[in-house]
Parts: C-alpha cells; sequence; structure tokens
C-alpha cells in the first residue's frame, strides 16, 4: 500500500528585521551597477534585471551576483549550465526595467535581442556582455549568490553607464576621452 505524501506548507515570506529594514535603507541611497542576466531554458530564453554583480577575481576570471528567489527566471538562471551577465547603459534603462518587473514584455524583436552560437540571449548592443558558468551556489535566507567563472567577454559599445539608486534608474556621464 503507498501512502500519499504529507503535505507540505510553503515556507512564509520572510519578514525583514530591524537591522534588515536598515540594510535596505542603506542600500537604497548606494548606486550600483545595472545588469541584465539571461539564459536559455527549455520553456525558452529568461531574464532578469540585477544590480549585485561584481568582479570577484581575474585569474580564473570570476564574478558574482544574486538573486531573490529560486523560481521564475532566477530559478531557471540558476538550473541554466552557462548564461550571459549584460552590463548595460542609460539606453537599455526600459529593457532594465521591463526585466525587472515579472511579466513584462522580454525579448521581443524591437528590444535588439540575438542569440550566440552557444544557444544564450544575447544583447549586442550592450556596453559589456560576459558569458559565464556558475562555479559553486551559496543559499543566504531567501537570496542566492552565484560565483561564476567568466567563459569569454564581448565588448559593445560603450555610452552612458546606468546605475540604481533610490529606486530609479540613473545615467553617469561618460566622458568619451577615456
Amino acid at each position: 500500500m503507498t501512502e500519499s505524501p504529507t503535505p507540505v506548507a510553503a515556507a512564509p515570506a520572510p519578514v525583514a528585521s530591524e537591522v534588515g529594514e536598515g540594510l535596505k535603507a542603506a542600500f537604497r541611497t548606494h548606486p550600483a551597477g545595472v545588469a541584465i542576466i539571461t539564459a536559455s531554458s527549455p520553456e525558452g530564453p529568461v531574464g532578469l534585471t540585477a544590480s549585485s554583480v561584481a568582479s570577484v577575481a581575474v585569474d580564473p576570471a570570476a564574478i558574482v551576483f544574486s538573486v531573490t528567489r529560486a523560481t521564475g527566471s532566477a530559478g531557471a538562471i540558476l538550473a541554466a549550465d552557462t548564461f550571459v551577465v549584460h552590463l548595460i547603459d542609460d539606453e537599455h534603462s526600459a529593457l532594465a526595467q521591463s526585466f525587472a518587473v515579472s511579466g513584462a514584455d522580454r525579448f521581443t524583436d524591437d528590444q535588439g535581442w540575438g542569440v550566440l552560437p552557444t544557444g544564450e540571449p544575447y544583447l549586442a548592443e550592450a556596453r559589456v556582455a560576459m558569458r559565464c558558468h556558475p562555479m559553486t551556489t551559496v543559499a543566504v535566507g531567501s537570496s542566492t549568490v552565484v560565483i561564476a567563472e567568466v567563459d569569454e567577454v564581448l565588448l559593445g559599445r560603450p555610452g552612458r553607464p546606468l546605475v540604481y539608486v533610490d529606486r530609479q534608474f540613473h545615467a553617469l556621464p561618460h566622458d568619451q576621452n577615456h
């Protein structure tokens, strides 16, 4: 006789402590660069906007980023063998917004997406795109930290760097001489 599995209650949404709320307030006014991370999944292309991308090492070339849940696009990226981290400029702020909102239009013809020979969605107009594979992941509360090795760096067109601060995207000045 087989038994029915015992239903497991979904974990409650995390509630930020006073320190957690302070951390959110502190980083709300700390500018961060903006990236769009994309991957190919069995259901098609997936992507999300991230402001947690940073370099870790040059030998091996490695970066780090975090995602706040393991479902939807984030879950598909966590499950992917490879993904592309696009460092974007001000001209792509609307695109960053669409990848930050669940259910928004993504990978449309007019957004400029292509596909790399290795199968990942690729925005050729991004300032830089880095094709990566995960080295390790670490669960931290409701987030997952990803350390990824960079397999390829694709340089695009320079523009005005985009940062995220106080829940809005902002362009930084760009000196064409440097």
